[in-house]
């Protein structure tokens, strides 16, 4: 233990000497940041190998030459690179760089930048370490030093300025901040780009604001600007992420027909849309199409494909494109490995998934701590706890901390069971290693209690999420709902229905079906096909699963028929959907 505290100690000492040091280095102003100047010039040398002789060069012309300075040069969107290369960091650069991703305090980071000597060299410092904290996705800091550029110093910013601030503002869910970036961008009459509007379709529609990201498209438009390929595959990946299929495949054909090819990210995410939606076929379209306009897949688009199959747990499907990747050339990744995995698991194969693994270690391709949660998950799903929790410790002998997924897969595995004390056990266990469990977490528990009839700590539990900081999401209902349907508790389940409006949330198909499972299950057809006109009147569509639970109400021959075209006429209506 006094081992452990030891190296604790001199762990937290040294990053607070080196701290002090970068701190040291930008107060002290000029005179510092000419000293590192000359000390860098001083430090340029390198071996000659064809002459054996030592030879000296200028750092920031090097650095130029591959790219150098970023100023004007705008934004490659999307790659984490700012035209296709990565920041060559002065010496200088980096002790901003080490100092803003310690300091916390904006007011603080900004008092030491006003102390250094506004030259181009700084400016061009301050772009690349907002580069660099891009690519390592420390958005506060980029917001602290972009909006000190901005806002505070004597600089004028171009356009790489205010995009990445646009960017970090997005990445923390802040779009009035976002937007109003936008607007100063405007008022110094910097001209936006097409990766300026591609942040701001992003934005909208991770915001879920649709209509705003429409007009994004309007605006370029009535400003002479035709969407580029940056701009539509923005759009389509936001649309992806928020699984709106049909807004996706309009803006998919809407590009086709102005005549902007669509580029390699765009068959990728339209992919990923269909995979999202459970159409597999769909998917597989879309890959057929992009191979007859001679669009080249890379291994992003086999990876997007193979989770297309593996989401339906299409084993033999998702190897079939695993092969044809490799046919092509293409080396198999974790992420493509891990994608082969899950088909496996989703259809039921943990062996399967247990001999993808293997495979991956023999093939030189080191797992992840996604390859240990997607096992964890096949075992768990199979009702093989006693495997599922070895590979959990498996994790922790790698040298890896499980995440909150790995904690809530096995969380879930035992809540199937009913495993209360194993469930309380592992909720204790994620107190302890420093995580808080979230609004899913607390899910697995309600389904824990509910499976062992524990109706009161379901309550209780209940209670708890209503006036914690995890509010319950409308899976939470859904759980409720099926879990007092099954076993008759209809006036609860309908006091918990009603009350899903009244939160703010809106009932899925899932809670629909769960609503009508219930009444199925005692036989009551009138009461279910009435459930059912209420769910197709909200404007929610049925799925397979709906039928089914309808079919199982019916008691006679005629009923069956009559449930029959119900059914039928669905699948015409979502065939017309689908042409349409």
């Amino acid at each position: 233990m006094l081992r452990i505290q030891t190296s604790l100690c001199c762990h937290v000492t040294k990053s607070r000497s080196r701290f002090i040091i970068c701190e040291a280095a930008l107060k002290d102003g000029r005179q510092n940041y000419h000293v590192l100047t000359e000390k860098k010039r001083q430090d340029g040398v390198f071996l000659d190998k064809r002459s054996g002789k030592w030879r000296s060069y200028d750092r920031k012309k090097l650095s130029r030459k591959k790219g150098g300075a970023l100023r004007g040069k705008g934004w490659k969107y999307g790659s984490g690179f700012v035209d296709g290369i990565f920041p060559v960091l002065s010496p200088n650069a980096q002790n901003i760089l080490e100092y803003v991703q310690f300091e916390l305090e904006y007011a603080k980071i900004w008092k030491c930048l006003d102390n250094l000597p506004a030259t181009h060299g700084l400016f061009d410092d301050l772009i690349n370490v907002s580069v660099q904290l891009r690519i390592n996705k420390q958005w506060g800091p980029i917001i602290s030093v972009s909006e000190w550029i901005i806002y505070k110093s004597s600089f004028q910013p171009d356009v790489i300025c205010y995009n990445l601030l646009i960017d970090a503002y997005n990445q923390k869910s802040q779009l009035k901040k976002a937007e109003s970036v936008y607007s100063k961008l405007l008022e110094a009459r910097c001209v936006p780009t097409e990766d300026t509007y591609a942040l701001l379709l992003k934005a909208y529609c991770d915001s879920g604001f649709l209509h705003k990201a429409e007009a994004v498209l309007s605006e370029m438009r009535q400003n002479g600007i035709a969407p580029s390929v940056i701009v539509y595959n923005a759009y389509i990946s936001g649309l992806a992420k928020r699984r709106q299929v049909q807004k996706a495949v309009e803006i998919f054909e809407r590009m086709k027909k102005e005549r902007c090819k669509p580029s390699t990210e765009t068959y990728t995410s339209m992919i990923n849309v269909f995979g999202k939606a459970n159409q597999p076929q769909m998917a597989q379209k879309i890959f057929n199409e992009m191979k007859t306009e001679e669009c080249n897949p890379n291994i992003c688009t086999y990876t997007a494909l193979i989770n297309a199959f593996a989401r339906s747990g299409l084993c033999q499907k998702a190897e079939q494109v695993f092969e044809e990747l490799q046919q092509s050339g293409l080396e198999p990744d974790v992420y493509v490995y891990n994608a082969l995995m899950e088909a496996y698991s989703r259809a039921g194969f943990p062996y399967g998934a247990t001999e993808i693994f293997s495979l991956m270690k023999h093939m030189g391709c080191e797992p992840d701590r996604a390859s240990y949660n997607i096992l964890i998950d096949a075992f768990g799903r199979a009702g093989l706890h006693a495997d599922a929790e070895m590979t959990f410790e498996e994790i922790k002998k790698q040298g890896m901390e499980p995440t909150m997924k790995s904690y809530m897969l096995l969380l879930s595995a035992y809540s199937k069971s009913g495993n209360i004390p194993k469930c309380e056990y592992l909720m204790n266990q994620m107190h302890k290693s420093g995580l808080k469990p979230d609004t899913f977490a607390l899910n697995s528990m309600l389904n824990a209690y509910g499976r062992a009839g524990r109706f009161d700590k379901m309550e209780e539990t209940l209670t708890l999420m209503e006036s914690g900081p995890y509010p319950p999401h409308i899976s939470t209902y859904n759980i409720l709902i099926n879990l007092y349907g099954k076993s008759g508790f209809f006036e609860r389940m309908e006091v918990l229905f009603n009350n899903v409006g009244k939160k703010g949330l809106k009932a899925d198909v899932v809670t629909w079906t769960s609503r009508i499972g219930a009444y199925s299950k005692r036989k009551m057809y009138k009461k279910c096909l009435s459930v059912f006109e209420e769910m197709v009147d909200s404007g929610c569509y049925p799925d397979g699963s709906t039928g089914k639970v309808l079919i199982s109400a019916c008691c006679n021959e005629e009923q069956i028929k009559q449930v029959s075209e119900i059914v039928r006429s669905m699948h015409k209506e979502a065939q017309t959907m689908l042409v349409a």
